[in-house]
């Protein structure tokens, strides 16, 4: 079992300036049906060619980390808990567990890699087509 980037996700103060900025420079768009409006927290743009999607969520901290930029990870067979096990045995730092933020089902896990660079493990597309 092996996972995929599902998205590049980029901390930042204003998800829908940042989100409108990198889309005027990449070429990118608005997820179908899901446009990113001011006052979101989080905006999503695809490249219209390539599928590749850059996620925008806005962070509390007053100063932003250095490292702002960071992988989500999406299972491509099995379980998001499955591979969660699986990352903890390549080494792996779990740094936070959100599994279950929105309900039963739902969430991810925060890891760090051995050189502190996190990323996130997120429910497969099995787990999330259906639902929490």
């Amino acid at each position: 079992m092996t996972s995929f980037v599902s998205h590049t996700t980029v901390d930042c103060r204003n998800a829908f300036e940042l989100s409108e900025w990198w889309k005027a420079l990449l070429g990118y768009v608005d997820v179908e049906g899901d446009p990113n409006e001011p006052g979101h927290e989080e905006c999503m743009i695809l490249d219209p060619g390539s599928g590749h999607a850059i996620l925008f969520i806005e962070v509390p901290d007053v100063e932003l980390p250095a490292k702002r930029i960071h992988f989500d990870l999406r299972p491509r067979e099995g379980s998001r808990d499955e591979e969660v096990e699986r990352v903890l045995a390549l080494g792996a730092t779990q740094v936070a567990d959100q599994r279950g933020q929105y309900g039963p089902g739902t969430g991810w896990v925060v890891f760090a890699d051995p050189e502190g660079n996190q990323f996130c493990v997120l429910r497969s597309q099995a787990e999330v087509d259906a639902g929490p």
